[in-house]
């Protein structure tokens, strides 16, 4: 059915729109994602508002959470819930798969606030999802995504997503009457890099090729730019349309032999986003899209942007 000349397409659309008119997404898909924003503008709300300090409590990894990690999970919840469509969600900032719906299509997963502990700095923090279809993601691989999105907190709230298949990745700024509006279309990422992100610096103590790497980045007179929030990192290459960022294990020995990142809740959606715009993921041997899924709190290594410069640094590590 084709829409009436009565509703012209508006100068800038907003996000619902703009999934159903651009880049067609089924409808239980759609609503989630416009669910999941109305969810990004509590947040935004509540981080310029909250107390950011320890709640007491500590998350399914052992970690200390914040009143505003709390907070946000318990918002994303919410409207996980009034959505319908979710069978199941997985949170960062919870021990189990949470049932929601079995009559539901889709799971969610998602980190609520990463970056939070940056929050009494006033740096950019931000929310990342990913969906997949059924309510069993163990054995599945990143690039069976539905879609994936993020939300970047900062001066300004902005939100990208991208549903995969060459339907490319999309911003959006949420406006002072609280919608999200289109601000660019089709983000694209360069194959040479200029700028670099290199996370879990420490590992360089005891990983000599990471060592090398990072020499190597600044023997070429990069220029760093790293923030110790994934999503304003990843987002800085997305919106500058070049940069590689990594982090990297620190070696078989080390705490966090395999990085300290998250294949469910960070990699495996942001690896969707830039292979999306052009870019290229690897964990030292794959892209981030094909490994597969084995546990929800599995970590790995991340080699992540432009595609030249991803394709080097992974010939140096190996």
């Amino acid at each position: 059915m084709s829409q009436s000349p009565h509703c012209p397409a508006p100068d800038q659309p907003s996000l619902n729109w703009h999934l159903r008119n651009t880049t067609k997404a089924p409808d239980a898909l759609r609503h989630i994602i416009v669910d999941i924003s109305k969810a990004a503008k509590y947040i935004s709300y509540a981080i310029q508002t909250t107390d950011a300090g320890l709640s007491g409590n500590k998350n399914s990894f052992g970690e200390d959470q914040l009143k505003l990690d709390e907070m946000s999970d318990d918002i994303i919840r919410e409207y996980l819930c009034e959505n319908g469509t979710v069978c199941c969600y997985i949170s960062e900032e919870q021990d189990d798969v949470i049932e929601l719906d079995s009559d539901g299509l889709f799971t969610v997963v998602f980190d609520p606030l990463d970056g939070s502990s940056l929050v009494d700095a006033n740096f950019s923090i931000g929310s990342i999802f990913g969906i997949y279809e059924g309510n069993d993601i163990i054995g599945k691989t990143p690039r069976e995504q539905k879609a994936a999105l993020y939300v970047l907190y900062g001066p300004r709230t902005l939100l990208l997503y991208s549903l995969g298949d060459g339907s490319g990745v999309h911003e959006f700024i949420l406006n002072d009457v609280g919608e999200f509006n289109l601000l660019r279309s089709h983000l694209g990422i360069a194959d040479e890099a200029k700028n670099y992100s290199p996370g879990n610096l420490r590992a360089v103590t005891s990983n000599a090729k990471y060592k090398t790497v990072v020499e190597q980045w600044m023997a070429d007179e990069k220029t760093l730019r790293y923030s110790g929030c994934m999503v304003a990192d990843i987002h800085h290459i997305l919106s500058k349309g070049q940069g590689i960022f990594c982090n990297i294990g620190g070696g078989s020995d080390s705490k966090y032999p395999d990085g300290k990142l998250r294949h469910v809740f960070e990699c495996g959606p942001f690896a969707f986003l830039v292979e999306e715009a052009g870019g290229l993921s690897s964990d030292g041997t794959q892209s981030i899209l094909d490994k597969p899924i084995t546990d929800i709190d599995q970590r790995t290594a991340v080699i992540i942007g432009s595609k030249n410069e991803v394709e080097k640094t992974v010939k140096m590590l190996s």
